[in-house]
């Protein structure tokens, strides 16, 4: 198995961590959610975390879980939606893996990311879907820097047949 790592990147919603369990469990590898560790090792959510320690301690966070990360082999990572908008975070993390994109139009990620539990702090705003687009717009150069793969209207299954065939090579 190849020992690189596999990053999944993406707006929030688009099915990151969905996904990189299910490659994760596939690979018999681990799996890895950004933004899950940093609450766990900080002991509060990240809305707690933008709230009490602004976004950009947040970041701070992010930047240093990416250097550990980069010196480990063999995992799926999920990162949070921003982590690669810093160029040092993408080259850290290309050093030993492969970044792929997961995008989704905003429709969609607004209908997935309002049954999901808990808020999402970049979105608390009176037009939720005008802000997505906005964020997308403003991330669309950072995101397009990778191949993409489109997560609407797919199954979790389906897309991981997709990636496994992006992953894999075929002879």
């Amino acid at each position: 198995m190849n020992k690189k790592n596999i990053i999944l990147t993406g707006f929030m919603g688009t099915g990151k961590s969905s996904l990189g369990q299910l490659l994760a469990q596939k690979l018999h590898t681990e799996f890895i959610d950004t933004d899950q560790l940093i609450e766990e090792r900080a002991g509060k959510s990240i809305t707690a975390i933008f709230q009490d320690e602004g976004e950009a301690s947040f970041r701070r966070q992010e930047a240093a879980l990416v250097q550990e990360l980069a010196e480990r082999q063999n995992l799926v990572i999920a990162t949070g939606g921003g982590l690669l908008l810093k160029p040092e975070n993408v080259s850290a993390l290309q050093r030993n893996g492969q970044i792929f994109c997961l995008v989704a139009t905003p429709e969609e990620i607004l209908d997935r990311i309002s049954q999901q539990p808990g808020t999402r702090p970049l979105l608390a705003n009176p037009d939720p879907l005008q802000k997505i687009s906005e964020l997308l717009k403003q991330r669309a150069a950072t995101y397009e820097q990778f191949p993409r793969i489109s997560t609407s209207g797919r199954s979790p299954e389906q897309l991981l047949e997709i990636l496994l065939r992006k992953i894999i090579p075929h002879d």
